[in-house]
């Protein structure tokens, strides 16, 4: 499967003909935390564990790439480690690290830095020679906001909003506004963000480094050394989309966030190179989307067609056990390909009914 439903970038066939493992035709791993690896409560996803040493015994390098900058890459690869998937602190890439890096090159090292967030944001920022600080009269030469938890003192947004509007430069671990917790959705970074925004009259912007913008790709490749890195994740617009603007493959699993209907109807920047329904995929290779020449598309034993206004399926009666997987992938491959540059607005009901999806 690919962005246009036409042809892979990256992935080759044996000559037997059956597809490269993507742990084989990838070396590095770039994987999104929650709803990817674990749970929002922090419990590992079924497969998780298991799926990424099997990854790691092939010699594919794992790297977690989170949004969140509240946590350190300490406490991050401790509960990992916990989870039974073993991890280093240099095995873990956070937002805070990639805004760290963006101020840093802004200003002198030793510069006061306003921190509006977590631990993780204040390790990040010593980490590059910088000095956090807590008020808008301590002179600080830039504000970094990160999200600080559900605890976040409602004076610490007033910092932010002095010394944003006495005009010093204003940052951002990221802008998503939720963030999913064990009890639900909650307001993420994203939505402090606007807190700021609104309360200085909307006259400037932060400049942002998360996921899905490049800083955030940026930081991953420099601390990993990937030169061939593919992004897992489960969130449209941040994981798939990020690995769309740094240009490299990106593999969606169905664990978290995005059902059926979302991903078929995907503009292209959301539109994943693979999909499969967990982290197991990432051991196994994709089978070909190919397109036919009356408009179809088939893929295993699915063939997938547009008729009028609606996404249609067939499965092939002599196929024996049709993978549901590649079902969507074919779905996907006729979707994508009638929507262009734009989101598929066809009727797949019946379609991913007829897959359980």
């Amino acid at each position: 499967m690919a962005r246009d439903g036409q042809e892979r970038r990256t992935e080759r066939g044996r000559p037997d003909g059956s597809a490269v493992a993507l742990s084989e035709a990838y070396d590095t791993a770039l994987l999104d935390l929650d709803g990817v690896v674990y749970f929002a409560g922090g419990a590992a996803i079924p497969y998780a564990v298991e799926a990424l040493g099997a990854v790691r015994d092939r010699g594919m390098r794992l790297a977690y790439v989170t949004n969140n900058a509240l946590r350190t890459p300490d406490t991050v690869a401790a509960h990992l480690t916990e989870l039974g998937v073993p991890a280093e602190p240099g095995d873990v890439v956070t937002s805070a690290q990639a805004v760290a890096r963006l101020v840093a090159e802004d200003v002198p090292a030793g510069s006061r830095v306003l921190v509006v967030g977590g631990e993780g944001l204040r390790v990040a920022l010593r980490e590059r020679g910088l000095v956090p600080v807590e008020s808008a009269d301590d002179e600080p030469v830039a504000v970094v906001q990160g999200y600080g938890g559900p605890d976040m003192a409602w004076g610490r947004f007033a910092e932010a909003a002095y010394a944003v509007g006495r005009g010093v430069p204003w940052y951002a671990s990221n802008t998503d506004l939720t963030i999913p917790g064990a009890r639900g959705i909650a307001p993420g970074n994203g939505a402090a963000v606007e807190v700021v925004r609104i309360a200085t009259g909307g006259r400037v912007e932060p400049k942002v480094a998360g996921k899905p913008l490049p800083p955030m790709h940026r930081e991953t490749v420099l601390r990993t050394g990937a030169r061939r890195p593919l992004v897992v994740g489960d969130r449209l617009d941040t994981d798939i989309e990020g690995a769309f603007h740094g240009g490299v493959d990106s593999l969606l699993v169905l664990t978290g966030v995005t059902d059926g209907a979302t991903l078929l109807a995907a503009v292209p920047e959301h539109r994943p190179m693979y999909v499969a329904a967990d982290l197991r995929g990432l051991l196994t290779g994709q089978p070909e989307v190919v397109a036919e020449a009356d408009g179809g598309f088939r893929c295993g034993g699915w063939r997938a067609s547009v008729r009028g206004e609606e996404l249609a399926l067939e499965g092939a009666a002599d196929s024996g056990a049709l993978d549901v997987l590649d079902g969507l992938r074919a779905l996907c491959g006729a979707a994508w390909t009638w929507a262009g540059s734009g989101a598929c607005g066809l009727d797949a009901g019946k379609a991913l009914a007829r897959l359980g999806l």
